[in-house]
């Protein structure tokens, strides 16, 4: 039964996602909102919403190591698995604008997190720290869409701003109750085959819950829409660890270990490879999204093995 309640969970995340990041969407291109602000923010939140239910839900029951461990696994699989899907499947040009100010601000947060947990302990007043340092980045990224506004295309077809909203009721309504569901039932799962909750939420949570980053990344790479591709996996990288980790040290101290400081490290090493390839190329060509796949199937072999 816990399996059949697991895939329900993920089937309801995936969904309330795709619902929310539909509707919020809507409502940005209704404000003129450019499409890469949309990926670094609305669409960045919407998908991120599966890991902010499991890791508060987990965070407020006492499962720490899973409420860490999903957010380090869901950032790994975003950034190298992910956006090397997106472009093996369509080489793009990388927005400058992403390299200058989100793409730096997405390897210092995973810095100031290493720093954090060096104590093997994240703190309420660390978690305060990483929510007003979110607060700060949606404010800048606000203020330079505001001042950056694009033209509606006056012959596409939007949703009306009632069915917008709709959607995106529906879409949290379901993110928090498959949170619910995966969080209990994968613990179930780890305490019938004596796993961890480290590798639980490395793993099976930490890629239930990129599912919607990975079908938003690889539907809008397919779709020529780069700078939204892009944008989303190192927005929702952004949100992840200064919102999700912020608000659920907040609400409960969250206990680290040396395991989560090592994957925290690997996950910056190559964030830095990634970003000074994109610096140095301009693109993401197939033959780095090759690299990048690989890279993260030698770390899913590495964390199932130690």
């Amino acid at each position: 039964m816990m399996y059949l309640l697991l895939i329900i969970g993920f089937f309801l995340l995936v969904k309330g996602a795709d619902y929310f990041v539909e509707g919020s969407s809507a409502v940005a291109r209704l404000l003129k909102v450019p499409s890469v602000v949309i990926g670094l923010t609305i669409v960045a939140m919407g998908t991120s919403a599966p890991e902010a239910a499991v890791s508060i839900t987990a965070g407020l029951a006492g499962s720490n190591e899973l409420a860490l461990s999903n957010v380090i696994g869901s950032n790994l699989f975003n950034l190298v698995l992910i956006v090397g899907i997106c472009a093996l499947i369509r080489p793009f040009i990388v927005d400058q604008s992403i390299m200058k100010r989100d793409f730096p601000v997405a390897i210092l947060s995973s810095i100031l997190l290493l720093f954090f947990i060096r104590d093997n302990f994240l703190s309420r007043i660390e978690g305060v720290i990483l929510l007003i340092l979110m607060a700060a980045y949606l404010i800048a990224t606000v203020i330079s869409a505001i001042r950056n506004p694009i033209d509606m295309d006056e012959t596409a077809k939007y949703l009306p701003m009632h069915t917008s909203l709709l959607y995106i009721l529906l879409g949290l309504a379901g993110i928090i109750v498959g949170g619910n569901l995966v969080v209990d039932n994968a613990c179930r799962v780890a305490a019938a085959f004596g796993l961890s909750e480290t590798l639980i939420g490395l793993t099976i949570v930490a890629i239930g819950t990129s599912l919607p980053e990975l079908v938003t990344s690889i539907t809008a790479s397919r779709k020529g829409e780069s700078g939204l591709a892009l944008g989303n996996v190192v927005g929702s990288n952004i949100f992840n660890i200064m919102f999700i980790l912020g608000m659920s040290s907040t609400l409960h101290p969250i206990a680290a270990d040396g395991v989560a400081f090592t994957d925290i490290l690997i996950l910056i090493i190559l964030t830095l490879i990634i970003y000074v390839f994109c610096k140095l190329r301009g693109q993401m060509g197939r033959l780095m999204g090759a690299a990048c796949t690989a890279a993260y199937l030698i770390y899913f072999v590495y964390i199932t093995l130690r």
